[in-house]
Formats: structure tokens, sequence, C-alpha cells
């Protein structure tokens, strides 16, 4: 894999101050996102979540720093249609594709990636791309590719608590 494509998304975040988000009456964000049940999710510094993305947070969704989703995502701590209810986890570094599905009761590893339009139901590994209907692996990372991920958490962590002690 490229490593300007496994970089790029976390370096944004060098120098640069994030907030958490803030929802309005219906769950919706400035960002054109929404979350059912806001008070159980949880969200960690630097997530970057494309519009129109939908989580339905009633069991609880956790997202570690440095989480990636894409557009048009959906991620559900509630399924009506077949009564699986359960947390879900997408752990630091992961990255979900735009229009991807993540039903309840699943973790998605650190540092792993899932591709767009995928539908994920059950646990994904950390270091590992996955894909598919439903998402399944398709190679796990070096650990070359996994080193420069880490690198570039540490360098944006390192610019900005130098920038808040400033």
């Amino acid at each position: 894999m490229v490593t300007l494509e496994l970089v790029e998304g976390i370096l944004r975040w060098k120098n640069k101050r994030w907030m958490p988000p803030t929802f309005n009456e219906s769950g919706l964000t400035k960002w054109l996102w929404m979350v059912q049940h806001a008070q159980n999710l949880k969200i960690g510094k630097y997530v970057d979540i494309g519009a129109f993305t939908y989580m339905n947070a009633l069991y609880g969704i956790e997202l570690e720093d440095f989480v990636q989703i894409g557009s048009h995502c959906s991620i559900y701590s509630v399924s009506t249609i077949d009564g699986k209810t359960g947390k879900v986890v997408i752990k630091k570094n992961a990255r979900i594709g735009s229009h991807s599905v993540v039903m309840p009761r699943v973790t998605i590893g650190e540092n792993s990636i899932i591709g767009a339009f995928s539908f994920v139901n059950k646990d994904i590994p950390t270091n590992v791309i996955a894909f598919g209907v439903p998402a399944k692996i398709y190679k796990r990372l070096t650990d070359d590719e996994v080193n420069i991920m880490l690198k570039a958490i540490e360098e944006v962590e390192k610019a900005n608590n130098e920038g808040e002690a400033l």
C-alpha cells in the first residue's frame, strides 16, 4: 500500500485543534452526520466522520482516537430486522470506507481498514484490510505499514501537545 494513503488522514490533524461534535435536537451535527441516542456515543480525539453518516447508539458506540468514517455509512448498536443488540467499538486509527454498514456487537480492530460499500457483521481483527458483503479479510497490513501509521500518530500527538503548552 502506498505510504501517503496510510498517513495523510492522520497528518492532516497536525497543529490543528480538534473539538468534539455537538448535536442539535435531532442528533444532527454541523457536518451533516447524525446520531440517535448521542448520550451513548463515546468519541475519541481526531475522529473524522463523513457527511450523511447515521449512527444508532442505543446500546453504545465507541470511536477511539484517529478513527475515520466515510460518508453515507450506517453504524447500528441495534437491529430491528433480527433483534441483535450490542455495543459497536471501532478501535484507534481504524478506517471505514463510504457507504459501509456496521452491525451491532462488532469490534473493528486497531489500524484496520474497511473498504467502501462493505457490510460488517462480525469482528474484524487488528491491522487488516477487509471488505465485501459480508466483509472478509483481504490482507494483513505489514509491520512497516503499521509502523508508518503509528509514527504519524505520534507526530500529530507530539506537535499538538507542544502547541497546547504555548
